[in-house]
């Protein structure tokens, strides 16, 4: 899946720029986005990431 189409499903996902880690994990699942790659791509968009459950963000 490509960067733009990752990036609509975080923003529509979002809540008051922000996205819980469970919802970023099941994007980057279905996605397969590696870890690193969807902090990156949420920072860039400006989307924080909350209640981590496995410190990977």
């Amino acid at each position: 899946m490509n960067k733009e189409e990752v990036i609509k499903k975080i923003l529509a996902a979002a809540v008051n720029e922000k996205i819980s880690c469970t919802a970023a994990r099941e994007i980057m699942e279905e996605c397969q986005v590696p870890h690193g790659q969807m902090g990156d791509i949420c920072d860039e968009v400006g989307i924080k990431i909350y209640g981590c459950e496995l410190g990977c963000f």
